[in-house]
């Protein structure tokens, strides 16, 4: 039997943080109750990543739209992974593997080989699934950019596929944004534009009618839908989305330290809706917050430079003394421990050494260029009033990170460490707020210093709600018959 032609569908941005991502995690929900989909980006650049089944490491969008289509994730959908290190530098990662720290130049000196990678990674998909959602980054018009774009241009020509194009009209002037992105468009790609997004509307929609029908009229292509802006709990794709988040205005306050190459900080999402999470500069002030947790960084040896220089590492450890709570999660709790000691891989590509914030009896050394890229389940085994009431009980997570740290009194099975008084807790664990009984624990202590009640709920991921809400407000009969003509 011969497997159908695979089909496809793409969606491109005016720009960055438009919508794109949200977009393709709801088309992902929403087609695969009729068809095998699988969600593909062939380059992302971001700090939030996530870890497959095999230990490869994707943009953590691609992991979510993924679940959404209700698929394992695999290095495929998210074949090439740039995350900056600083001084125009990133980690290449590729299939899921990282190969290099290379300067922006050096890394598309090498484009032709990259985008040869990537070809083959999407016709693999092609191979496994009915529909494929091909998702663009950043602006789709970047005229200067054009010779070496894999994602927008490069996997348009290479696939030939019907393009959804999205634009931000919270942003203003969206329907320039929208005309001026097609005109800018290379001659062979403008026609694969089959519709038109506007995102992110507030206020009454009769305002738009006058606007809609002009650009409809000047482009020649139909508007698909308006969808109002909402408050959906989806996990963030990269930094840009930290200045979104606002105060909600719960008595528990959590400091999350915005360390310069911050990554993963949608560890700390599942806290937004019932603590209020606020993310604080290093030369920002550090008070009155019930608890403080170190992110992950892309750059430990330099981040801690930042905490030492900025006096926010001072502020941590004053905080602690007084029985703040303080939480490190990979470069986070590498920078908890005593001292951090780097063979010249993580930093500047000198070796060095830093004192770290000395609130753990744990050590780091970057020694290798190699990472840890898997997923794990382990017991909790750390005591004290926060991992006290779940010791025994199952946690999951994944780990990303470089270094080898040794300590004593672990905290997750042989993960982590844990301080005397129990209140000082590093741990490598991404993902570790996902696991409602740690959450519930967490947030229960924080509550009782208060004075509160804290009720335990469970984490839901949104997925379905956002594909409803999605779904109706786009035309997406226009979108099935844009798969079933090709």
């Amino acid at each position: 039997m011969v497997k159908k032609k695979t089909k496809s569908l793409m969606v491109v941005g005016t720009g960055s943080h438009v919508g794109k991502s949200i977009l393709v995690t709801a088309l992902c929900r929403l087609l695969s109750k009729r068809y095998s989909v699988a969600p593909f980006k062939a380059q992302n650049m971001s700090l939030n990543s996530w870890v497959t089944r095999e230990g490869g490491e994707i943009g953590i969008a691609q992991a979510i739209q993924a679940k959404a289509a209700g698929v394992e994730p695999t290095a495929d959908m998210n074949p090439v992974l740039l995350k900056p290190k600083g001084d125009h530098m990133s980690q290449v990662i590729i299939l899921g593997k990282p190969v290099a720290d290379k300067e922006a130049g050096e890394y598309y000196d090498s484009i032709d080989d990259v985008f040869s990678i990537v070809a083959g990674a999407y016709d693999r998909l092609c191979g496994q699934h009915d529909i494929i959602i091909i998702e663009g980054a950043g602006g789709a018009a970047e005229i200067n950019l054009y010779p070496r774009d894999i994602v927008n241009t490069g996997m348009a020509r290479h696939v030939k596929p019907p393009i959804i194009l999205v634009g931000d009209i919270e942003r203003g002037g969206v329907f320039a944004s929208i005309y001026g992105t097609l005109e800018l468009l290379p001659p062979d790609i403008k026609p694969l534009v089959s519709g038109l997004i506007i995102n992110k509307f507030r206020g009454d929609m009769k305002l738009l009618d006058s606007g809609i029908k002009q650009l409809e009229e000047l482009t020649g292509l139909p508007v698909l839908g308006v969808i109002p802006y909402t408050d959906m709990r989806i996990p963030s794709e990269d930094s840009v989305s930290i200045k979104d988040k606002i105060s909600n205005g719960n008595p528990v306050r959590i400091a999350i330290i915005r360390l310069p190459h911050i990554s993963n900080f949608t560890d700390f999402e599942p806290l937004e809706h019932c603590a209020n999470v606020e993310y604080v500069e290093p030369y920002e002030e550090l008070s009155g917050h019930d608890a403080i947790i170190l992110p992950g960084t892309k750059n430990t040896i330099y981040d801690m430079s930042v905490l030492e220089a900025s006096g926010m590492g001072r502020k941590v450890v004053h905080e602690s003394k007084k029985g703040i709570p303080v939480l490190g999660i990979c470069g986070g709790y590498q920078m908890l421990g005593r001292e951090i000691i780097d063979s010249g891989i993580e930093g500047t590509g000198i070796a060095s050494s830093l004192k770290g914030l000395g609130l753990l009896n744990v050590s780091t050394r970057f020694e290798k260029y190699e990472k840890q890229t898997r997923q794990v389940e382990k017991l909790v085994t750390g005591t004290g009033l926060i991992l006290g009431p779940i010791k025994g009980q199952l946690i999951t997570g994944y780990e990303i990170h470089m270094g080898e740290t040794e300590g004593e009194e672990p905290a997750f099975g042989d993960d982590g460490s844990v301080s005397k008084n129990g209140i000082v807790i590093g741990t490598y664990l991404h993902g570790l707020f996902e696991n409602d009984n740690f959450r519930n624990s967490f947030l229960a202590y924080l509550y009782d210093k208060k004075g509160l009640t804290y009720k335990n709920k469970i984490h839901r991921d949104g997925i379905e709600e956002l594909a409803g809400f999605i779904g109706s407000h786009v035309n997406m009969d226009s979108i099935y018959r844009m798969l079933e003509e090709q």
